[in-house]
């Protein structure tokens, strides 16, 4: 049984090896680009953004997260949103773009929030990163990479069906494709928790 899941594995890792670089690579331009966004700003919207940043740490070091039911909602509501978008588009041929931009527009963010605290707080700044940015982003980055190149991959075969009639049946492929987008959104729902429990925790320990 495990080696057949092994091969499955495989099979599918080798089948959208080219989509799964291309994600990566269009990601990374994402995450570069958000880190150059920073340098951009203008003064005052620095000074701003600063003053939340500064907001945030300091309710964070006396009282952490007050309502963390309702945090865990939020967080895990953005995520189902995410995946419910990314797995409608998957469904169309016109949706394949939009996936696309989805990951650099992720790869963005992640790549800004990064960049300000760095600049803005230097080497406590990585430390931040490192502790309240990176590990829940250890689960979604990867998850939204599943789902994204699953979508891509399930478009294509609707062109190649629908525009190009070639004879396939979808229902097989569908199935697949919707079984893997609950499962990872299953990972997104522990990045939630890690993300309302625990990285909480790990920034009140460097918190000065």
């Amino acid at each position: 049984m495990r080696s057949r899941v092994g091969q499955t594995i495989q099979s599918y890792m080798r089948e959208h090896q080219s989509l799964y670089w291309f994600t990566i690579v269009l990601f990374t331009m994402g995450i570069i680009f958000g880190a150059v966004l920073v340098n951009s700003l203008p003064l005052s919207q620095k000074q701003e953004l600063y003053g939340f940043l500064q907001y945030f740490f300091n309710s964070l070091s006396t009282s952490g997260i007050p309502e963390t039911s309702a945090h865990f909602q939020q967080s895990f509501g953005h995520y189902a949103k995410t995946v419910a978008i990314m797995w409608v588009l998957g469904l169309s041929i016109i949706g394949l773009p939009m996936i696309l931009l989805m990951l650099f527009l992720k790869g963005v963010v992640v790549g800004f929030t990064v960049g300000f605290l760095v600049s803005q707080l230097q080497w406590q700044g990585v430390t931040f990163a490192m502790l309240g940015v990176l590990p829940q982003n250890l689960l979604v980055v990867p998850a939204l990479f599943i789902i994204g190149v699953s979508g891509i991959s399930f478009s294509l075969r609707l062109i190649q069906t629908r525009l190009l009639s070639k004879r396939d049946v979808m229902a097989p492929h569908f199935m697949g494709y919707t079984v893997l987008v609950i499962s990872m959104l299953g990972v997104l729902t522990l990045a939630a928790l890690f993300e309302t429990f625990v990285s909480p925790r790990l920034m009140q320990l460097v918190l000065p």
